[in-house]
C-alpha cells in the first residue's frame, strides 16, 4: 500500500515538473514572438540598449587602458631630488633606506654626480657645440635620487620627506628643487586629473545611458501591455497564473538584452581593433586591454549579455508590476 502511494507521489511530482517546463517553454515561445510583433519598438529598444551596452563596454575598456597607460607613465616618470656633488654612495644609501620605508615608493636608485653627468654626454653625443660646453663648464653636476612612486598624482610622503627627513638635509642640493615640486609637479598632478577626469566621465555616460534605455525598454513593455489587453484580460479570467501571464514580458525585455549584447560586442572588439595604431601612435597602452579582451572573448560577451538582460528584466518587471495590475 505504501508502496502505490509513494508512486503515486512520485508520478504526480513528475507530471507537475513536466507541466512547469512546458509552461516555461510556452513562456518563452510567447516572449520571443512579441519580440517581433511590433517592428519599430523593437528597433528603438534594441537601439538603445545597443548604445548604453557600447557605452558600457567602452568606459570598461578605457578604463583599463588608462590604467595600463598611466602604469606604463608611472614606471618612466621618476621623482628626482637632487643631491650634493660630493654625496659619497653611502650616504645617498643610508637616505635610499629610509625613503623605501614611505608606503607610496616603488623603488630608489641612486645616480651619482659622474654617471648623470656621463649619461648627459651619451645623450647628447651628436651635438658637438654641447659636448664642448659640458667639458668646459665650472659648475658641477648634482648626484640623484630617482623615485618610482605607486602613485604620480600623490607626493605628499615625498615633499614631508624632503622638509623634515634631517639625514637627507646634510646632503640636499639646496639650489635644485626635487623634480616633483614646483612647476614640475603641476604637469604630473595634471595627468592624474586628466584620467580621472576621464573615468568620471565613462561613469556617468554609462549610469545616463542605462537609465535612457530602462525608460525606453520600460515604456515598450508598457505598450505591449497597452496592446494585447484583451489577451491579457482572457489569461486572466481562465485563471492564468501570474508568472505566466508576466513572463512573456520579461523573456522579450530579456531577447532585447541579448541581441544587443552580441551587436555592441562585436562593434566595441571593431573599435578597440581599429584603434590600436592609433592609439599606439601617442604612447597610449592599449595592446594589454586587446590582448585580454582577446583571450576573454567569450566571458565579455557573457558580461555583455549579462548586462542586457539585467537591464531588460528589471525595466520589465517595474513595467508590468505598474501596468498588469496582477
Amino acid at each position: 500500500m505504501s508502496k502505490r502511494k509513494l508512486d503515486s507521489k512520485s508520478f504526480a511530482k513528475q507530471k507537475q515538473n513536466r507541466r512547469k517546463m512546458l509552461t516555461f517553454v510556452r513562456m518563452c515561445r510567447y516572449g520571443v514572438n512579441n519580440f517581433s510583433r511590433n517592428a519599430w519598438l523593437t528597433i528603438a529598444a534594441t537601439a538603445v540598449m545597443t548604445i548604453t551596452l557600447l557605452i558600457i563596454f567602452t568606459a570598461v575598456a578605457a578604463r583599463s587602458v588608462l590604467a595600463e597607460t598611466v602604469g606604463q607613465l608611472r614606471d618612466k616618470v621618476d621623482m628626482s631630488i637632487y643631491l650634493k656633488t660630493e654625496t659619497t654612495s653611502d650616504e645617498a644609501d643610508a637616505i635610499s633606506v629610509q625613503l623605501q620605508e614611505l608606503s607610496s615608493v616603488r623603488s630608489v636608485r641612486y645616480v651619482s654626480a659622474a654617471e648623470a653627468r656621463e649619461k648627459i654626454a651619451q645623450d647628447n653625443k651628436d651635438d658637438v657645440q654641447y659636448l664642448e660646453a659640458l667639458n668646459e663648464a665650472t659648475n658641477k653636476n648634482p648626484a640623484i635620487l630617482r623615485i618610482i612612486i605607486e602613485d604620480i598624482n600623490d607626493t605628499s610622503q615625498l615633499s614631508d620627506f624632503v622638509a623634515t627627513n634631517a639625514l637627507l638635509k646634510e646632503s640636499i642640493d639646496t639650489s635644485r628643487e626635487p623634480s616633483f615640486a614646483g612647476e614640475r609637479r603641476a604637469s604630473i598632478e595634471s595627468i592624474g586629473r586628466a584620467v580621472q577626469f576621464a573615468e568620471r566621465v565613462g561613469i556617468i555616460a554609462s549610469l545616463i545611458f542605462v537609465a535612457i534605455s530602462s525608460l525606453i525598454i520600460f515604456n515598450t513593455i508598457r505598450m505591449a501591455i497597452f496592446n494585447r489587453k484583451e489577451e491579457i484580460q482572457m489569461m486572466k479570467l481562465i485563471g492564468a497564473d501570474r508568472s505566466f501571464i508576466r513572463g512573456p514580458f520579461v523573456v522579450e525585455a530579456i531577447v532585447y538584452g541579448f541581441i544587443a549584447a552580441i551587436i555592441a560586442t562585436v562593434i566595441g572588439f571593431m573599435a578597440l581593433y581599429s584603434s590600436a595604431e592609433t592609439l599606439g601612435s601617442y604612447q597610449i597602452a592599449v595592446q594589454p586591454t586587446i590582448d585580454f579582451v582577446t583571450f576573454y572573448a567569450g566571458f565579455v560577451l557573457l558580461g555583455m549579455i549579462a548586462a542586457g538582460a539585467l537591464i531588460g528584466v528589471i525595466s520589465s518587471l517595474l513595467a508590468t508590476q505598474r501596468y498588469l495590475k496582477l
